[in-house]
């Protein structure tokens, strides 16, 4: 199976701390580029998020993003730290005394940092929570880019039955393009009344035949045709294989329109690179 490089997954996690979302979304790129961007609290993740994606994706620039909302609930039971409460009140009374001025109210000590203690969630559990909802999402994003992958893989396989097709064409058609040169190459000798050795004449066809012969290249396509197939059918991370067999096409269609002699064959020649491109704008997007 093929995977595209364009994606996107959401995932919901609930829990008695709170909710949590993740996004993950990605666009190809040569290599595998991830970017993080989740809450200060959760940044120690991040080494084990990098190795997940890097255990599970060989390309693509991946952008994952971390939504955190705690259950204000769930810390509502506020307590008071006695010894700092103690310390900021005896330090006000001292400053009043040596002032000989100023007041100090309880909703001041409370606001005093420390004083007022919530509850700290158990970081540990929402982290294992969190892990789990993340290897769902990775999982949903991996399926996405699965059924974009076959989708594509559609379309190439589509562009290449064209290729075989067109390939055929030329083929059926060189014996009458052949005979065609020769008949147009002897009706010129006579039009210029011009006597040659026959043994000439034959050399002159035979050179005529060599230049304009593309049975190499038809079969090159033929064959790069099967490769691409059985590289489709291996699937995986084939994406790199893949663009290189464009290129080999790509060789193969401008040969055969450099030694174009007809117009049905310059014709074909584009359809080709008309074909070859559409498949690699395809394959820019596969893993």
């Amino acid at each position: 199976m093929i995977h595209s490089m364009t994606a996107y997954a959401r995932r919901e996690v609930k829990g008695d701390w709170g909710t949590a979302v993740w996004e993950i979304r990605s666009v190809n790129q040569r290599y595998l580029e991830t970017y993080l961007r989740m809450p200060e609290q959760f940044r120690g993740l991040e080494p084990v998020l990098r190795e997940r994606f890097r255990k599970r994706l060989a390309r693509g620039k991946v952008e994952c993003n971390l939504r955190f909302e705690a259950n204000q609930a769930a810390s509502s039971d506020l307590s008071i730290n006695e010894d700092l409460a103690k310390q900021v009140i005896k330090a006000a009374k001292w400053v009043k005394e040596t002032a000989g001025e100023g007041n100090i109210g309880p909703f001041q000590v409370l606001n005093w940092p420390g004083v007022m203690e919530a509850p700290e969630q158990d970081l540990d559990v929402i982290n294992k929570d969190l892990l789990a909802g993340f290897d769902a999402a990775i999982t949903d994003f991996i399926a996405a880019r699965a059924s974009e992958g076959e989708n594509m893989k559609e379309l190439i396989v589509q562009r290449l039955d064209a290729i075989s097709i067109e390939a055929e064409k030329v083929r059926q058609r060189m014996p009458e393009i052949i005979s065609w040169q020769r008949e147009r190459l002897m009706t010129r000798f006579e039009d210029a009344k011009v006597e040659l050795d026959p043994s000439r004449i034959e050399q002159e066809l035979v050179m005529m035949a060599q230049k304009s012969d593309v049975a190499e290249e038809l079969d090159r396509l033929d064959s790069h045709v099967k490769e691409t197939q059985k590289i489709m059918k291996k699937g995986g991370a084939c994406g790199r294989r893949l663009d290189f067999m464009m290129q080999e096409f790509n060789r193969e269609a401008n040969t055969l329109a450099s030694k174009s002699i007809s117009t049905d064959i310059t014709a074909s020649a584009v359809e080709l690179k008309v074909l070859i491109e559409q498949m690699r704008e395809q394959i820019q997007n596969i893993e």
